[in-house]
Formats: structure tokens, C-alpha cells, sequence
């Protein structure tokens, strides 16, 4: 990984002195990496890590630097991992031109590379992406959101960038389709169950450790542990609460109405079930690989995944 960061850093030089101060103010504010991470894992977890596991990571975390800088603007974010973002310390425009440009890099590495299967296992992942974040505004605003529909953004938005990990690094080491297939599911398990997680720290994060709870409820987001609940409930207490949603501003007393709600109809047990559900199946995928560190490594990230506090 310190290897790659040097490789990563490469990357984003820019002999324009303002674009290079923001460049570097992205490289600064780096997060887990875990996607890089994962790319390198499962490459060596199927081969010998080369060059072109470099630029699939390399490729990854440009796309996933350039979502978060989107992301920030659409969502009119103010912070960024406890730091101002882009948007707030220039404007939403240059935001968006930063955001593009890390996504052209992105390309124009594989391209430069000859790596022309990354960029169609990527391309698709950006485009699910999109659509993800499509289909998730037009359910919240209607508030209408199934299971099945919450698995489908899941699967688009969270789920397809990290399959899009685990895919590239398979390729990076071998062109074997039924390996690379194998991986593609093991990422995707990996960000179904990551998802899941992330949205049951809304209803137990304590703003400490890590996400505050309720920023989900005050977005109008109905995630699997609201959906559960609000299937239990007999049809007044679900009118009710789908009004709490449907307000503007929410206190901290409709939030904490919405969190009972959820842990009174048993939406953080289903939730966590479903979680494990995906978790085990990414275990039993690596359960077909001989023992070894990285395997176990893997086997950490997985169990990481559903028992981290942020």
C-alpha cells in the first residue's frame, strides 16, 4: 500500500499551480482505501501482483476520489472525513471539474495501459452507479421503497464499485473467466454486507465513534431496517411515521420516534440477519481457496466489514 500511494500520487500531478493545490489537498484527506487494499488482496489471493494490479487500484480509487467529490456537491456537503470539502473551500463548479478530471485520469490509465477489460468492468460500474443514485432520488421523494428496490441501489450504488475491485484484481493476474466471475461475486457480497452496515449505524452510531445517527431519516433515506419495520406495522403507525419522514426539518424527537419505531417492529435484527447473509457468502467463497495469509487477511476484511463502528 505505501507503494502504491507513491504510484496513486503520480497521478494526480498537474503542472497548473492552482489545480496541483488542490490535488494535493485531495491526496491529504485519503480515507481507509480500502478498495486499492482489496484490489491487491484478491489479486495475490489468485496470483503474483504486477503492474497491472497497480493500475487497476490506481484506476479504482481515481473513480471512487472522483464520486466523493460528485457526491459532495449534489448532496451540498460541507465536510469530507472532518475536513471542508472541495465544494466549500473553492465552489461546486470547480468541484465538478476536479471530479471530472479524476475520472478522465482514471480512463486515459487504462487506456495508456492497454487495459482494456478494467475499463469495461469499470465503465459498468459507473454507469450502475448512476443509475443507483437515480432510481434512489425518485424512490425517496415518493417514499416508496421495497426491499427489493433497496437491494437494487445497493447492488448499484455500493455493491458494484467494490465487485468492480475484486473483478480488476482477479484480471490484473489471470484471464481465467470462472476465477474472475468468482471474485465479481465476492466483492459484491462484500458491499451488499458493507451497505447494510453502514445503514444500521444510523439507527447505533453515537456521533463518537463515527456516524451520527438519524442522517439517514433526516435525508428521507428508507433503508432495509426502516423498510422491515414499516412492513410490520399496522397501517396507522405506518401513516404516521411515513408523515415524520415526509417533514422538512426533523428534531431530535422525531428522530428518536423513527429509531424506537425501527427497533420496535425488529428492523436492526432483519437488517443484521440479511448483513450476515451476505457476509457468510462471502466467506464460503474464499472457504474455496487453500489456507493462506491473504486468504486470511480477506477473511479479516469480511468480519471488518460487519463489525466496524464507522
Amino acid at each position: 500500500m505505501r507503494e502504491f500511494e507513491l504510484y496513486f500520487n503520480r497521478t494526480l500531478q498537474s503542472d497548473i499551480p492552482f489545480f496541483h493545490i488542490i490535488l494535493n489537498n485531495i491526496i491529504r484527506r485519503k480515507g481507509k482505501q480500502m478498495r486499492p487494499l482489496l484490489v491487491f488482496l484478491t489479486a495475490k489471493l489468485n496470483g503474483t501482483v504486477n503492474e497491472t494490479t497497480y493500475v487497476a487500484a490506481t484506476f479504482i480509487e481515481l473513480l471512487h476520489t472522483a464520486t466523493l467529490v460528485h457526491d459532495d456537491v449534489v448532496d451540498d456537503a460541507s465536510q469530507r472525513r472532518g475536513l471542508p470539502t472541495i465544494n466549500v473551500l473553492y465552489n461546486s463548479k470547480i468541484a465538478v471539474l476536479v471530479g471530472d478530471y479524476l475520472l478522465a485520469q482514471g480512463l486515459l490509465i487504462s487506456v495508456e495501459k492497454k487495459r482494456y477489460n478494467m475499463l469495461g468492468i469499470v465503465s459498468d460500474a459507473v454507469k450502475d452507479i448512476v443509475k443507483g443514485e437515480l432510481v434512489q432520488f425518485q424512490k425517496t421523494r415518493k417514499l416508496d421503497i421495497r426491499e427489493e428496490d433497496y437491494f437494487k441501489i445497493i447492488r448499484m450504488k455500493t455493491a458494484a464499485l467494490i465487485s468492480a475491485c475484486t473483478a480488476c484484481g482477479a484480471i490484473s493476474v489471470t484471464e481465467d473467466a470462472d476465477t474472475i466471475t468468482r471474485m465479481k461475486e465476492f466483492g459484491e457480497s462484500i458491499g451488499i454486507a458493507f451497505q447494510i452496515k453502514d445503514d444500521l449505524l444510523d439507527y447505533t452510531g453515537d456521533g463518537l465513534t463515527g456516524k451520527r445517527t438519524g442522517n439517514d431519516i433526516k435525508e428521507k433515506k428508507i433503508t432495509l431496517p426502516l423498510i422491515h419495520a414499516l412492513r410490520e406495522a399496522g397501517p396507522l403507525e405506518r401513516r404516521h411515521i411515513i408523515r415524520l419522514l415526509r417533514r422538512k426539518k426533523k428534531g431530535r424527537k422525531e428522530i428518536a420516534e423513527v429509531i424506537e419505531f425501527v427497533r420496535k417492529h425488529n428492523g436492526l435484527d432483519y437488517a443484521e440477519l440479511k448483513m450476515k447473509e451476505h457476509s457468510d457468502n462471502a466467506l464460503r467463497i474464499l472457504e474455496t481457496y487453500p489456507d493462506s495469509e491473504t486468504r486470511s487477511a480477506l477473511i479479516e476484511f469480511v468480519i471488518f466489514s460487519t463489525l466496524r463502528k464507522k
